[in-house]
C-alpha cells in the first residue's frame, strides 16, 4: 500500500480512538489489510473497510460516521495512490511528532480533517514525544481555570433574590411614607479554597510535568485561595515556589524544593500528614481537594482508606484524577483506588489536554 495512503488511514484510525472508540493496534492492522483487499479507489470502499474492522457495536456507528466525514471530507482517494518523489509546493502534511493530519491539497477544497491540535488534545500525555510535549505546554498555558465559588455571609444588593427588609424600610422613610421600590439582596459569592495534591512518585513520572503546569494555572487563577502540595515519600508545600508567572520558572523553583521526584509513594501516610498538619488546621475545611494520582500504594490500602475518609469529612468536595481513568478498557481495580472511591465525590480522567479541560469544569462547578 502506498505510503501516503497508509499514513492517512492510520491517522483516521487514531482519530477514532481519540473520539472514544476502542481502536487498538490490532484493529489498525486489520483495517489496513481490509483496505488493501477491497481497494481505495472509492470512498465507499474505504468506509466499509473501516466500518467492518474499527467498530464493535451499533453505538460506534454514529461517531464512526462523524469522524469519517470530518477526516476525509470530500477528497477523492485516487490522488493518494502514488507516493510522489518530491512533494509539490501546494502539498502540506503537518505532523506533530506522531499526531497525523490528512494531506491537504491547495487549489482544491481542503477536506475538513481533524487538525493536529485536536488530535493532540486527546492524545495520552504519557506517550507524547518531545515535539508534542512542547506543543502541549503551549496549549496548557491557554487554559483558563475558573475557581469554585461559595456563598459568603454578607449580602449585596440585587435585582432579585431575598427581600432586603431594612433597606426597603429606610427607602420608605426617605420617601416620607410614600410607596417606593422593594429592595432585594443576595449573598455575595467568594472563591472557595482549592487544594491540589500532586503524586510525584515514579509511576506518575510521565504525567508529573503536565500536572504541575496545570496546578500552576489553577494557582494563578485564584492565588489567594489555592494551595499546591506534592506527595511522594514526603509531603511538600510548593505554593510559594509556583508563584512566578512564567511556568518554566515556576517548575524550576518547584524542582528545587521537592526532594522526592519520581521516587516511591506512600499515599496513606501523605494524606495523613496533610490532614494532621494542614487539613484540620483549616486548609481543607469546606475546600475543594483535587488529588492527582494513579492510586498505586506500597503499603496496604487500609491506611489510605481511613485517611481519605478523614479528608472527605473535612472537605466540601474531593476529586480524584487518575491518568488511567480515560483509557479504553480501564477498570478501577488497584487497591488504592478501590480504597478511596467510597470517599471521593468525582473520579475523573487526567491523561490528556481534553481531560484537563473537563477536570477544570468539574472543579469550577464543585
Amino acid at each position: 500500500m502506498p505510503w501516503l495512503v497508509q499514513e492517512s488511514l492510520l491517522g483516521f484510525a487514531r482519530a477514532l480512538r481519540s473520539a472514544g472508540l476502542p481502536v487498538t493496534a490490532a484493529h489498525e492492522r486489520l483495517f489496513l489489510q481490509a483496505a488493501a483487499e477491497v481497494g481505495i479507489s472509492a470512498r465507499e470502499q474505504v468506509y466499509w473497510a473501516g466500518r467492518c474492522t474499527l467498530t464493535g457495536s451499533p453505538d460506534d456507528i454514529v461517531p464512526f460516521d462523524e469522524v469519517f466525514a470530518s477526516w476525509f471530507g470530500g477528497a477523492s482517494f485516487d490522488r493518494l495512490t502514488r507516493r510522489p518523489s518530491s512533494l509539490p509546493s501546494g502539498l502540506q502534511a503537518p505532523l506533530v511528532d506522531g499526531a497525523e493530519s490528512v494531506l491537504r491539497l491547495s487549489g482544491s477544497p481542503a477536506p475538513a480533517v481533524a487538525s493536529s491540535i485536536e488530535v493532540l488534545r486527546h492524545r495520552d500525555i504519557g506517550v507524547m514525544g518531545a515535539a508534542e510535549q512542547q506543543e502541549l505546554r503551549r496549549l496548557l498555558a491557554t487554559l483558563a481555570p475558573r475557581p469554585p465559588r461559595r456563598r459568603a455571609r454578607r449580602h449585596t444588593a440585587a435585582r432579585r433574590g431575598d427581600l432586603d427588609g431594612p433597606r426597603t424600610l429606610r427607602e420608605q422613610r426617605r420617601r416620607m411614607g410614600e410607596v417606593g421600590p422593594v429592595v432585594y439582596r443576595r449573598k455575595r459569592l467568594r472563591n472557595r479554597r482549592t487544594v491540589v495534591l500532586l503524586d510525584v512518585s515514579g509511576s506518575m513520572r510521565p504525567y508529573a510535568d503536565s500536572n504541575l503546569r496545570l496546578a500552576h494555572r489553577m494557582l494563578h487563577a485564584a492565588p489567594r485561595t489555592t494551595e499546591v502540595f506534592t506527595m511522594g515519600t514526603r509531603l511538600t508545600r510548593v505554593t510559594r515556589a509556583l508563584r512566578p508567572r512564567i511556568a518554566d520558572q515556576a517548575l524550576v523553583a518547584a524542582g528545587d524544593v521537592v526532594p522526592d521526584w519520581a521516587g516511591g509513594t506512600r499515599l496513606g501516610e501523605m494524606l495523613r500528614a496533610f490532614v494532621d498538619r494542614w487539613g484540620r488546621g483549616g486548609l481543607a475545611r469546606q475546600a475543594v481537594v483535587v488529588i492527582f494520582s494513579d492510586g498505586w500504594e506500597r503499603q496496604g490500602p487500609e491506611l489510605l482508606a481511613e485517611q481519605a475518609r478523614r479528608l472527605r469529612a473535612l472537605a466540601h468536595c474531593v476529586i480524584w484524577v487518575s491518568p488511567h481513568r480515560g483509557k479504553s478498557g480501564y477498570q478501577p481495580v488497584q487497591q488504592g483506588i478501590v480504597a478511596v472511591l467510597p470517599h471521593v465525590d468525582h473520579f475523573v480522567a487526567g491523561h490528556s489536554l481534553a481531560a484537563f479541560a473537563e477536570l477544570l469544569d468539574v472543579v469550577a462547578q464543585a
